[in-house]
């Protein structure tokens, strides 16, 4: 049985509300549901009701043929549902294995510094979804990366710079709304300053108001492009509000982004399940008062359709009983139907795009010092994390790129601490025999295992060149990302290509 497939009687708040009503919070709400054949028939039913989009992830996507299918057969249902997707580049994203563009992640984009490359990458990524008739991208990320031990942001962002930023977010809002897409600067008012990612717990930014205010600079940038849609932090900010994260507060939603910012457009929030709105509120208290406070729509990423009624039956009951104002759904519905008018359906015809531009782009970002003219032959030592299970990524590594340029190296990837680490560095080092070593770590601050291994192999082998996959940390060589192109600039000046 798939898990849509499940008994489920409506509250008597649906019953109760009147049709018009009924659709406008349906308006509100994004949802994600497993399967890549087939809509599921729970989703066709919230569809029928009006319901505002879906958001695709990797569970539902196995190549671009099927995305395409998928994505006719969602708007059959209804032509003006929005169809979403988080679209970010880098080591990051979900449509690998439908071909996506292979373009560097935003910080790499950012010490580029090129915002011509910054279009022709996000031109690339916005024709690829035009073509698959996905035509909501929850990208860029507008959080400025301010602290080393930042578990979240780190490369997604492009930069620490509010102008660098602000230029960049700029450059790719325009090019993706030249495709027809609609673009999403994220995460309002930023999530640069936290030591939590809040997918895993409630993230806080303890900095004063004036410090703060620098985190704007780059959302009001976008506002000033244009960009029609932006998604709330799950994060405190006590100099703003003392009480509630930026998704349910209203001073936050409310008096600076709509009264100070100006943002008129579409304000949806960050996904519901994730834990810092989950175990402190719950999903569906959430949706509720992320409404009240201001969000126009609510995303419930995770696939399990008790949840996704949950948070439907919670506003339709607020609006039963009185708890939420019908001005305040209706306003948020207005503004996901004008959403929908410009951005629901497909382009007819989509150009190409510049395939080379990644690879471009990324070749410009690599930074380095003490790197000899070409290390061939290498053995290439690989140390990175697992993926972020809420941020997909297609696997790379910086072996296989190695290998693409210089058939001759060897290697080992280990993505996690190992039981008998002395063991393994023997073994590599035995392995190694007179060859290079190259040692590669990603954000190894935040990794000690990683820590470990590399000062380990260092301390044996201290004519290794080392590379850093994510911020730098002192390394030889950096990439500024993981994304295939990322590694591949990199393997290029390693074996001096």
């Amino acid at each position: 049985m798939s898990p849509f497939e499940h008994e489920h009687v409506p509250l008597r708040s649906a019953a109760a509300l009147p049709a018009d009503l009924d659709e406008a919070a349906h308006r509100c709400l994004v949802a994600g549901f497993d399967g890549v054949a087939s809509v599921p028939d729970t989703l066709k039913e919230l569809i029928d009701r009006g319901l505002g989009g879906v958001i695709l992830f990797t569970r539902n996507i196995r190549d671009a043929h099927q995305v395409r299918h998928l994505t006719d057969e969602l708007r059959a249902i209804r032509p003006d549902l929005l169809v979403a997707i988080d679209n970010e580049g880098g080591g990051i994203g979900h449509l690998v294995s439908a071909g996506a563009p292979e373009v560097p992640g935003s910080y790499a984009l950012g010490v580029a510094d090129d915002p011509n490359l910054t279009a022709r990458c996000a031109d690339a990524l916005a024709g690829h979804l035009a073509r698959l008739g996905i035509t909501a991208s929850y990208a860029p990320v507008a959080d400025l990366q301010h602290r080393p031990d930042n578990p979240i942001v780190r490369t997604r962002s492009f930069g620490a710079g509010p102008a660098l930023a602000a230029r960049h977010l700029r450059a790719w809002i325009t090019a993706t709304e030249a495709r027809g897409i609609a673009s999403c600067a994220k995460h309002f008012p930023g999530h640069g300053g936290t030591v939590t990612d809040s997918h895993h717990g409630l993230a806080v930014d303890p900095r004063p108001y004036d410090e703060l205010r620098v985190d704007l600079e780059p959302f009001r940038a976008a506002v000033a492009a244009g960009v029609p849609m932006l998604m709330s932090a799950h994060v405190v900010f006590p100099a703003f509000d003392p009480n509630r994260p930026a998704t349910l507060s209203r001073r936050i939603l409310g008096d600076l982004l709509r009264h100070d910012l100006g943002f008129d457009g579409v304000l949806v929030s960050d996904a519901l399940e994730m834990k810092a709105i989950a175990d402190a509120y719950g999903e569906a208290a959430g949706a509720r008062i992320a409404l009240a406070a201001g969000a126009d729509q609510v995303i419930v990423a995770v696939a399990d359709p008790d949840v996704t009624l949950a948070c439907r039956d919670a506003v339709l009951d607020a609006l039963r009983t009185g708890v939420l104002a019908p001005e305040r759904v209706e306003e948020a519905a207005g503004r996901v139907r004008r959403l929908a008018e410009r951005y629901a359906t497909p382009p007819g015809e989509v150009a190409d795009w510049d395939a080379g531009a990644g690879l471009a782009a990324a070749r410009r970002a690599v930074r380095g010092r003490g790197v000899p003219p070409a290390v061939r032959g290498a053995h290439v030592v690989d140390l990175f994390p697992p993926p972020h299970p809420a941020l997909n990524w297609g696997g790379e590594d910086l072996l296989t790129e190695v290998r693409a340029v210089d058939p001759t190296a060897t290697g080992t990837a280990v993505t996690g601490e190992c039981a008998d680490p002395d063991a393994l560095v023997e073994g590599i080092v035995r392995h190694c025999g007179a060859a290079p070593l190259v040692v590669a770590t990603c954000d190894a601050g935040l990794h000690p295992w990683q820590l470990r291994l590399r000062d380990a192999l260092l301390d044996r082998r201290p004519d290794a060149v080392r590379v850093d996959t994510g911020l730098p940390e002192g390394g030889a060589l950096c990439s500024y990302g993981r994304g295939r192109v990322n590694l591949r600039a990199v393997a290029e000046v390693l074996a001096g290509v």
